[in-house]
Protein backbone atom coordinates (compact mmCIF):
# COMPACT_ATOMS: atom_id res chain seq x y z
CA UNK A 1 0.00 0.00 0.00
CA UNK A 2 1.58 3.50 -0.61
CA UNK A 3 2.36 6.00 1.89
CA UNK A 4 0.58 9.02 1.58
CA UNK A 5 3.00 12.44 1.21
CA UNK A 6 1.81 15.14 3.84
CA UNK A 7 1.93 18.78 2.56
CA UNK A 8 1.23 22.11 4.36
CA UNK A 9 0.08 24.92 1.75
CA UNK A 10 1.61 27.77 2.93
CA UNK A 11 -0.88 30.59 1.94
CA UNK A 12 -4.21 31.08 1.10
CA UNK A 13 -7.43 33.19 1.59
CA UNK A 14 -10.56 30.48 2.08
CA UNK A 15 -12.11 33.71 3.20
CA UNK A 16 -12.82 34.79 0.04
CA UNK A 17 -15.93 34.88 -1.32
CA UNK A 18 -15.10 32.52 -3.75
CA UNK A 19 -15.17 29.73 -0.95
CA UNK A 20 -18.75 31.34 0.38
CA UNK A 21 -20.86 28.01 -0.82
CA UNK A 22 -17.96 25.09 -0.02
CA UNK A 23 -15.51 25.96 1.85
CA UNK A 24 -15.85 23.37 4.40
CA UNK A 25 -15.61 20.97 1.26
CA UNK A 26 -12.74 22.32 0.06
CA UNK A 27 -10.80 22.38 3.72
CA UNK A 28 -12.17 18.42 3.11
CA UNK A 29 -10.68 17.85 -0.05
CA UNK A 30 -7.33 19.54 1.09
CA UNK A 31 -7.24 16.95 3.55
CA UNK A 32 -7.98 13.96 1.37
CA UNK A 33 -5.40 15.51 -0.70
CA UNK A 34 -2.52 15.01 2.33
CA UNK A 35 -2.61 18.41 2.94
CA UNK A 36 -2.37 18.64 6.89
CA UNK A 37 -2.11 22.15 7.67
CA UNK A 38 -3.60 25.92 5.80
CA UNK A 39 -2.18 29.22 7.18
CA UNK A 40 -4.50 31.35 5.67
CA UNK A 41 -3.55 35.71 5.89
CA UNK A 42 -5.18 38.63 6.09
CA UNK A 43 -4.42 41.86 3.78
CA UNK A 44 -6.26 44.42 6.01
CA UNK A 45 -8.70 44.53 9.04
CA UNK A 46 -11.82 42.50 7.83
CA UNK A 47 -9.65 39.86 6.03
CA UNK A 48 -6.97 39.29 8.96
CA UNK A 49 -10.24 38.96 11.76
CA UNK A 50 -11.32 36.32 9.09
CA UNK A 51 -8.28 34.61 9.03
CA UNK A 52 -8.00 33.99 12.67
CA UNK A 53 -12.35 33.13 12.74
CA UNK A 54 -10.97 30.06 9.95
CA UNK A 55 -8.69 28.70 12.72
CA UNK A 56 -11.12 27.47 14.60
CA UNK A 57 -11.59 24.82 11.85
CA UNK A 58 -8.44 21.93 12.56
CA UNK A 59 -5.06 21.97 10.80
CA UNK A 60 -5.81 26.27 10.50
CA UNK A 61 -3.30 29.18 11.29
CA UNK A 62 -3.77 33.01 10.25
CA UNK A 63 -1.49 35.42 9.56
CA UNK A 64 -2.46 39.00 9.92
CA UNK A 65 -1.72 42.49 8.23
CA UNK A 66 -2.41 45.01 5.76
CA UNK A 67 -1.28 44.63 2.40
CA UNK A 68 -0.29 47.29 0.61
CA UNK A 69 -2.82 47.76 -1.58
CA UNK A 70 -5.31 48.00 1.29
CA UNK A 71 -2.68 50.25 3.02
CA UNK A 72 -5.86 53.11 3.20
CA UNK A 73 -7.52 50.90 6.16
CA UNK A 74 -4.64 51.08 8.24
CA UNK A 75 -4.67 54.99 7.43
CA UNK A 76 -8.06 55.37 8.51
CA UNK A 77 -7.74 53.04 11.59
CA UNK A 78 -7.10 54.94 14.76
CA UNK A 79 -4.04 53.09 16.94
CA UNK A 80 -3.84 50.81 13.66
CA UNK A 81 -0.19 49.59 14.77
CA UNK A 82 -1.36 48.28 18.40
CA UNK A 83 -4.39 46.69 16.74
CA UNK A 84 -2.54 44.49 14.19
CA UNK A 85 -0.52 43.88 17.35
CA UNK A 86 -3.38 42.81 19.10
CA UNK A 87 -4.74 40.78 16.47
CA UNK A 88 -0.96 38.66 16.43
CA UNK A 89 -1.24 37.56 19.73
CA UNK A 90 -4.86 35.78 19.06
CA UNK A 91 -4.59 31.66 19.43
CA UNK A 92 -2.87 29.80 15.95
CA UNK A 93 -1.91 33.24 14.43
CA UNK A 94 1.69 32.44 13.53
CA UNK A 95 3.21 35.70 11.12
CA UNK A 96 2.61 39.19 10.30
CA UNK A 97 1.50 38.99 6.96
CA UNK A 98 0.62 39.74 4.23
CA UNK A 99 2.68 42.92 3.85
CA UNK A 100 5.60 44.57 1.38
CA UNK A 101 5.21 46.85 -1.54
CA UNK A 102 2.75 46.56 -4.55
CA UNK A 103 4.10 48.76 -7.33
CA UNK A 104 2.55 47.67 -10.24
CA UNK A 105 -0.87 49.77 -10.04
CA UNK A 106 0.70 52.51 -7.81
CA UNK A 107 2.49 55.02 -9.51
CA UNK A 108 2.41 58.05 -7.30
CA UNK A 109 5.17 58.45 -5.12
CA UNK A 110 4.18 59.93 -2.26
CA UNK A 111 1.63 56.73 -2.16
CA UNK A 112 4.56 54.23 -2.80
CA UNK A 113 6.17 55.95 0.24
CA UNK A 114 3.60 55.27 2.60
CA UNK A 115 3.50 51.59 1.66
CA UNK A 116 7.13 51.79 2.78
CA UNK A 117 6.57 53.15 5.72
CA UNK A 118 4.05 50.76 6.65
CA UNK A 119 5.72 48.05 5.64
CA UNK A 120 8.26 49.13 7.83
CA UNK A 121 5.84 49.76 10.86
CA UNK A 122 4.88 45.80 10.33
CA UNK A 123 7.78 44.82 10.39
CA UNK A 124 8.69 46.31 13.71
CA UNK A 125 5.34 44.79 15.14
CA UNK A 126 6.21 40.90 14.30
CA UNK A 127 10.13 41.71 15.43
CA UNK A 128 8.25 43.02 19.29
CA UNK A 129 5.96 40.01 19.05
CA UNK A 130 9.00 37.64 17.49
CA UNK A 131 6.53 36.29 14.36
CA UNK A 132 8.35 35.63 10.99
CA UNK A 133 6.48 37.76 8.01
CA UNK A 134 5.20 36.85 5.20
CA UNK A 135 5.88 39.59 2.51
CA UNK A 136 4.37 40.59 -0.95
CA UNK A 137 6.29 42.17 -3.64
CA UNK A 138 5.43 42.76 -6.68
CA UNK A 139 7.28 45.31 -9.59
CA UNK A 140 9.22 46.73 -6.12
CA UNK A 141 12.61 44.64 -6.41
CA UNK A 142 14.71 47.27 -5.25
CA UNK A 143 13.10 49.09 -2.76
CA UNK A 144 11.58 45.82 -0.93
CA UNK A 145 15.57 44.76 -0.51
CA UNK A 146 16.40 47.73 0.81
CA UNK A 147 14.01 47.44 3.61
CA UNK A 148 14.53 44.02 4.12
CA UNK A 149 18.52 44.40 4.70
CA UNK A 150 17.83 47.98 6.99
CA UNK A 151 14.49 47.15 8.73
CA UNK A 152 14.45 43.18 8.96
CA UNK A 153 17.39 42.34 10.88
CA UNK A 154 16.26 39.60 13.38
CA UNK A 155 13.50 38.66 11.54
CA UNK A 156 13.18 35.63 9.26
CA UNK A 157 9.78 35.35 6.88
CA UNK A 158 9.38 34.35 2.97
CA UNK A 159 9.11 36.15 -0.21
CA UNK A 160 5.29 34.71 -0.89
CA UNK A 161 4.64 34.19 -4.08
CA UNK A 162 8.41 35.00 -5.07
CA UNK A 163 8.40 36.92 -8.85
CA UNK A 164 11.83 38.40 -8.67
CA UNK A 165 15.38 37.59 -10.17
CA UNK A 166 17.61 34.45 -9.92
CA UNK A 167 20.29 37.59 -8.61
CA UNK A 168 17.67 38.92 -6.47
CA UNK A 169 16.74 35.44 -4.58
CA UNK A 170 20.22 35.05 -3.84
CA UNK A 171 19.73 38.13 -1.93
CA UNK A 172 17.03 37.04 -0.27
CA UNK A 173 18.83 34.07 0.47
CA UNK A 174 21.61 35.61 2.42
CA UNK A 175 19.09 37.19 4.83
CA UNK A 176 17.66 34.12 5.57
CA UNK A 177 14.46 34.68 3.88
CA UNK A 178 12.67 31.61 1.85
CA UNK A 179 10.99 31.94 -0.96
CA UNK A 180 7.28 31.14 -1.79
CA UNK A 181 6.33 28.99 -4.90
CA UNK A 182 2.86 29.22 -6.08
CA UNK A 183 0.85 28.09 -9.28
CA UNK A 184 2.69 30.26 -11.46
CA UNK A 185 5.96 27.77 -11.27
CA UNK A 186 3.75 24.92 -13.55
CA UNK A 187 2.71 27.53 -16.18
CA UNK A 188 4.57 26.89 -19.53
CA UNK A 189 5.54 30.53 -19.81
CA UNK A 190 7.49 30.75 -16.40
CA UNK A 191 10.33 32.07 -17.79
CA UNK A 192 12.80 32.81 -14.61
CA UNK A 193 10.78 30.65 -11.85
CA UNK A 194 12.19 27.41 -12.68
CA UNK A 195 16.16 28.04 -12.87
CA UNK A 196 15.53 29.88 -9.46
CA UNK A 197 13.86 26.98 -7.85
CA UNK A 198 16.50 24.60 -9.41
CA UNK A 199 19.15 26.95 -7.48
CA UNK A 200 17.75 27.31 -4.30
CA UNK A 201 18.54 25.18 -0.93
CA UNK A 202 15.20 22.55 -0.71
CA UNK A 203 15.70 24.14 2.79
CA UNK A 204 14.45 27.14 1.75
CA UNK A 205 11.86 26.40 -0.05
CA UNK A 206 7.85 27.08 0.90
CA UNK A 207 5.08 25.93 -1.33
CA UNK A 208 1.77 28.00 -1.46
CA UNK A 209 -1.83 28.16 -3.48
CA UNK A 210 -2.41 31.89 -2.74
CA UNK A 211 -6.28 30.11 -3.42
CA UNK A 212 -8.28 30.88 -4.79
CA UNK A 213 -5.75 32.75 -7.45
CA UNK A 214 -3.02 31.25 -9.79
CA UNK A 215 -4.38 27.96 -9.83
CA UNK A 216 -1.13 25.59 -11.07
CA UNK A 217 -1.76 23.49 -14.28
CA UNK A 218 -3.79 21.48 -14.89
CA UNK A 219 -6.31 23.52 -13.26
CA UNK A 220 -4.86 26.89 -14.54
CA UNK A 221 -8.12 29.35 -15.31
CA UNK A 222 -9.97 27.66 -12.52
CA UNK A 223 -10.39 28.39 -8.91
CA UNK A 224 -7.91 27.61 -6.86
CA UNK A 225 -7.89 25.83 -3.48
CA UNK A 226 -5.19 24.06 -0.96
CA UNK A 227 -5.35 20.98 -2.49
CA UNK A 228 -3.83 22.23 -5.43
CA UNK A 229 -0.68 22.54 -3.84
CA UNK A 230 0.32 19.15 -4.50
CA UNK A 231 0.62 19.83 -8.04
CA UNK A 232 3.14 22.79 -7.04
CA UNK A 233 5.53 20.23 -4.57
CA UNK A 234 5.38 18.20 -8.23
CA UNK A 235 6.14 20.86 -10.10
CA UNK A 236 9.38 21.24 -7.67
CA UNK A 237 10.28 17.39 -7.45
CA UNK A 238 10.41 17.59 -11.47
CA UNK A 239 12.68 20.04 -11.94
CA UNK A 240 15.35 19.12 -9.04
CA UNK A 241 14.61 15.53 -10.28
CA UNK A 242 14.02 14.67 -6.44
CA UNK A 243 11.26 12.45 -5.27
CA UNK A 244 8.00 13.85 -4.29
CA UNK A 245 8.05 12.39 -0.86
CA UNK A 246 11.08 14.21 -0.45
CA UNK A 247 9.79 17.58 -1.17
CA UNK A 248 6.72 16.67 0.70
CA UNK A 249 8.89 16.20 3.72
CA UNK A 250 11.18 19.27 3.25
CA UNK A 251 8.44 21.92 2.88
CA UNK A 252 6.38 20.43 5.52
CA UNK A 253 9.46 20.72 7.92
CA UNK A 254 10.02 24.05 6.34
CA UNK A 255 6.71 25.38 7.14
CA UNK A 256 7.15 23.94 10.62
CA UNK A 257 10.20 25.31 11.30
CA UNK A 258 9.00 29.25 10.06
CA UNK A 259 5.85 28.91 11.49
CA UNK A 260 5.95 26.99 14.91
CA UNK A 261 2.72 24.85 13.03
CA UNK A 262 2.62 21.30 14.27
CA UNK A 263 -0.27 19.12 13.63
CA UNK A 264 -2.85 19.16 16.36
CA UNK A 265 -3.78 16.05 18.83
Amino acid sequence: METQNFFVDTHCHLDDDQFSDDRIEVIERARSAGVTRIINFGGDFKTSNNAINLTEHEGLFAGVGIHPEEIDDFLNTDHATDKIAELAQKNKVVSIGEIGLDYHWEKDSDRRELQQKIFIQQLDIARQLNLPVCIHERDAHGDALKILKNEAKNLRGVLHCFSGSLEMSKEVLKLGFLIGVDGPLTFKNSAKLPEIIKATPLEMLLIETDSPYLAPTPYRGKRNEPAFVVEVAKKIAELRSESLEKIAEVTTRNAENLYKIRVEG
